[in-house]
């Protein structure tokens, strides 16, 4: 059975890191064909358009996604083109996992294994109702939280414990004093929780979970929040594990799912073949998983771990001298 999945090569680092992930997907014989569509500067220059309608047609026809980083300009008219990602295709549940690795830079090599679950489509992160008076002096924003958001994803993080077999869900938020949204997506977890008895629910306000993260992250299994907690907490938890260099991302909804490298294009080494791909093949990873093919995910995630133990070709973020492909090459030949 082939599948055909998305591709956006990215910018900056984006074509190098791709480049090597398609080389140890293709290793798999995984049956995976490849559509390539542009997206961000690169799209930009060839379309004029940071995210051209032929990249949507591609992703909402093939329901899969697989992305590198991408830039967006700065400057006025230009919005971030991951969230109208979200937005496009309703791509709710952002999930990042953060695990220790061999050879790594973790803080605590044997105790970080940790899913972050974060709303994707609403609160103040998707930049709703932003203003600001003509003088400067007032600026507002606009948070929005409803109950079909809160509880599509906080269902989504239980399922994922519960197919996972992991025993605990921790809901992070603020309703001590963001008595409203932060109130109503406690209270709709709360509910939610209620139906998953045999998954143990906890409940923490977020500036006490980054404290407990960074003091004993071990407590911890799944994480669900809302969408700006989750955009801080993620990165902590990346930071836990030796950086968003193995940091993957899924951006998951009922009809689409794209999955990322998390961390941004790279600009000042892009085209010295020294990017580490690790992000993008776990992320890859995860889209294994989403496919039904839990065991190649499985062999994939393996390989990098055995490649990072024998420090076999690392790239220098890594403490090694090798490149993104000499690396990539190294996890091809024990994925093949």
């Amino acid at each position: 059975m082939t599948q055909t999945i998305s591709v956006i090569r990215g910018d900056g680092i984006g074509p190098e890191i791709m480049d090597a992930t398609l080389k140890v997907l293709d290793a798999m014989n995984l049956g995976l064909q490849y559509e390539f569509v542009d997206a961000g500067l690169s799209a930009l220059e060839k379309t004029g358009e940071l995210l051209p309608e032929a990249t949507l047609e591609s992703i909402a026809r093939n329901r899969i996604a697989l992305k590198s980083p991408l830039t967006t300009p700065v400057g006025e008219g230009f919005t971030s083109i991951n969230v109208s990602l979200r937005k496009k295709f309703d791509l709710y549940a952002n999930v990042r996992p953060a695990k220790s690795f061999p050879n790594t830079k973790s803080r605590f090599p044997a105790g970080v294994d940790v899913i972050t679950v974060r709303e994707n489509t609403e609160g103040l992160y998707i930049g709703d109702g932003q203003t600001i008076t003509e003088d400067g002096e007032l600026a507002t924003s606009t948070s929005r939280i409803t109950h079909k958001g809160a509880e599509r994803v906080v269902r989504y993080a239980f399922e994922l414990a519960k197919k996972t077999g992991r025993k605990k869900v921790t809901v992070v938020h603020k309703a001590n004093i963001l008595k409203t949204t932060s109130g109503l997506f406690l209270k709709t977890a709360r509910e939610v929780a209620a139906q998953y008895p045999e998954i143990e629910c906890n409940e923490m306000i977020v500036d006490n979970t980054c404290m407990q993260l960074v003091m004993k992250p071990e407590q911890f299994d799944v994480i669900v929040t809302t969408n700006l907690f989750g955009d801080i907490i993620s990165d902590l938890c990346a930071g836990l594990v030796g950086g968003l260099g193995l940091a993957p991302g899924a951006n998951i909804g009922d009809e689409n799912a794209i999955f990322e490298a998390v961390h941004g294009s790279a600009p000042d080494i892009a085209g010295k073949g020294i990017a580490n791909p690790c992000a993008l093949l776990l992320a890859a990873g995860q889209m294994l998983d989403h496919l039904g093919q839990t065991d190649k995910a499985e062999k994939l995630r393996n390989a990098i771990v055995e490649t990072l133990e024998a420090k076999d070709s690392l790239t220098p973020d890594l403490g090694g001298t090798g490149t993104t492909q000499t690396f990539a090459e190294a996890i091809a030949k024990r994925v093949a």
